[in-house]
């Protein structure tokens, strides 16, 4: 089930979830690392947050965080936990991300993956994403799909 966050309950997991599937994957130093779990519930405050989760009332198993920003959906996070992966859960905030993106007028999504990050390339590719250039400050691909037009 996809549900809105609830921060309170949701976020400690969020913050493993990010811990243990994405920060494997960065080139950041340790310093910066914890500046960015700082930053977290700043970023969190800003955009939408949706989880899925077993059942309403339960613990989320992954989260997306995104942002819109005209015509351009930003994905700013995606997470599954290791033992919840390959079950569509991400396809399915993917999905739900770009309708929700979709309906207030996005033509195209963003999303960055770090260089080393092969199964998140796979992932977006999938979906329709493709590499647009690789950033060497950050050491991430930035990956861009259009969306359809709802007319």
């Amino acid at each position: 089930m996809i549900r809105y966050r609830r921060p309170k309950q949701d976020d400690p997991i969020i913050h493993d979830l990010v811990r243990g599937e994405l920060v494997p994957f960065s080139h950041l130093p340790p310093q910066d690392i914890e500046t960015v779990f700082k930053d977290i519930p700043l970023r969190l405050s800003r955009g939408v947050s949706l989880v899925a989760s077993p059942t309403y009332e339960a613990d989320p198993v992954a989260f997306i965080h995104f942002l819109i920003h005209g015509d351009l959906l930003y994905i700013d996070m995606m997470a599954v936990a290791s033992a919840h992966q390959r079950q569509r859960h991400g396809k399915t905030l993917m999905a739900h991300a770009e309708n929700f993106a979709t309906s207030r007028g996005c033509l195209r999504a963003k999303v960055m993956v770090d260089r080393d990050n092969t199964r998140a390339h796979l992932f977006y590719r999938k979906l329709g994403y493709r590499t647009q250039r690789y950033v060497p400050l950050s050491q991430c691909y930035e990956l861009e799909k259009r969306l359809p037009s709802r007319t």
